[in-house]
């Protein structure tokens, strides 16, 4: 059985991150408007009247971008045999980063936000770095 690259594992480990924001969320919704009004007419975004889910949601829908470019410059450093500690620390540093950002976005932490968002950037643009410097 073939094992991860660190980097894959980062990556994985962010895109299930990714997949599993949802679930406070619709819980919520659920508690909100019931089985029928969450599952068969879904609201439309800033419909929450929990404040900490609708920025669940955000945080959620901004991970998804994130994720995305993220995982063209993992792979892109897999692809091209660039995959060193450093990329695998970057990785690493971006999950933790989109988790907290996640987390303190949820709790409405602004500055916290922020800064947890810069460090995953930082992050995607060493990625970048490896492939283009």
């Amino acid at each position: 059985m073939a094992t991860l690259t660190p980097d894959l594992f980062w990556l994985a480990a962010t895109a299930t991150l990714t997949a599993l924001m949802w679930l406070p969320y619709i819980l919520n919704r659920l508690m909100e408007l019931g089985l029928e009004g969450a599952v068969l007419n879904p609201a439309p975004p800033g419909s929450a009247k929990a404040a900490w889910a609708e920025r669940l949601r955000a945080a959620h829908a901004n991970m998804a971008v994130a994720l995305a470019i993220f995982a063209a410059l993992v792979l892109s450093v897999q692809a091209a045999g660039l995959a060193s500690p450093g990329t695998a620390l970057a990785c690493q540093v971006f999950f933790w980063a989109r988790l907290v950002h996640a987390a303190v976005y949820t709790l409405g932490v602004p500055a916290g936000r922020t800064l947890a968002f810069a460090v995953g950037f930082i992050c995607q643009m060493a990625l970048a770095w490896t492939l283009l410097g």
